[in-house]
């Protein structure tokens, strides 16, 4: 099992972030973000959000950095550690928006991209971007095979139920002959999505025994799934913010449960003071993570 971040600051998710969070600034997710690549860890990441209602955010959060300009800025400081979007709201944009963008990050990376995509929930904001929201998985999965046709390709064609294009050039594109893609969401139909579409399945809002129970039949699902990938990753994070340096039994209890759910990859979640006390942290969780025997390989190549 592997370990990647959920990096902290870029969401600011009220049950869950530090005090120091919502003041932080780029210089601190700049300063995680070079300490994680130096210690091997597997990915960072950063969601989408365009706006939330102030009602909501008071749950939701209410900070979403915007993944393409913090994850670019990250690219330019480090060399090895992988950049997912966890997640890209598939409606929100056209697929070839996506290819040309985030193939451009992909290339100005030197092949780091991992697309982290997902149907959305949020109505208001479908709504406020003009996005269609009753029929949204439908166009999800239409948009995800124009993804797989599109993204590393200079002249992409595809003819589907709502996306059909062809005769354009994006270039630059994606560098990797196949950009990983990590589906979210919290259904079985989430998990179907990253089986017949994706490189793998990253679960939010599940308890373990759940995820254990949905991931049950994933090999015999695999066998029979469109998606010509042979590797599958199943990320799940554990049911608690890790704390390394004050209870590292805790922490391997924590990374314990999430392998025997069936992770290939865990996203950790980290309680920190500050950026500096954060960095102490994700060095501590190294040392104990690989005394349990857990990888630290940045790029799979």
């Amino acid at each position: 099992m592997r370990l990647g971040i959920s990096t902290p600051a870029v969401t600011v998710y009220p049950p869950t972030a530090s005090e120091w969070e919502p003041s932080a600034g780029i210089q601190d997710i700049a300063r995680i973000a070079v300490a994680a690549d130096e210690l091997g860890y597997h990915h960072l990441t950063c969601s989408e959000h365009v706006a939330v209602p102030a009602d909501i955010a008071a749950v939701r959060g209410g900070t979403y950095w915007d993944p393409l300009a913090t994850l670019g800025y990250v690219a330019a400081l480090t060399t090895r550690i992988r950049l997912a979007t966890q997640v890209l709201v598939l409606g929100y944009h056209h697929p070839l928006e996506i290819a040309k963008r985030y193939g451009t990050l992909d290339a100005v990376s030197g092949g780091r991209l991992i697309l982290g995509l997902g149907v959305g929930s949020l109505e208001q904001e479908f709504e406020l971007l003009g996005a269609p929201f009753a029929d949204r998985g439908a166009r999800a999965d239409d948009a995800l095979a124009a993804l797989r046709a599109s993204l590393s390709v200079s002249e992409p064609e595809y003819h589907g139920r709502f996306h059909d294009y062809s005769g354009f050039i994006v270039r630059p594109h994606a560098v990797q002959d196949r950009v990983p893609l990590w589906i979210g969401g919290r259904t079985r139909r989430s998990l179907r999505r990253a089986l017949d579409h994706g490189d793998g399945w990253v679960p939010f809002g599940l308890s373990l025994p759940d995820m254990e129970s949905m991931l049950a039949g994933v090999a015999e699902a695999r066998s029979s799934s469109s998606s010509s990938s042979s590797a599958f990753d199943v990320v799940l994070s554990p049911d608690r913010m890790l704390d390394p340096l004050g209870d590292p039994a805790a922490t391997a209890r924590a990374l314990e449960a999430v392998a025997r759910a069936g992770a290939t990859i865990t996203g950790v979640s980290i309680t920190a003071r500050d950026a500096s006390h954060y960095c102490d942290q994700l060095a501590e969780l190294r040392e104990l993570a690989a005394g349990e025997g857990h990888e630290f390989t940045s790029v799979d190549r």
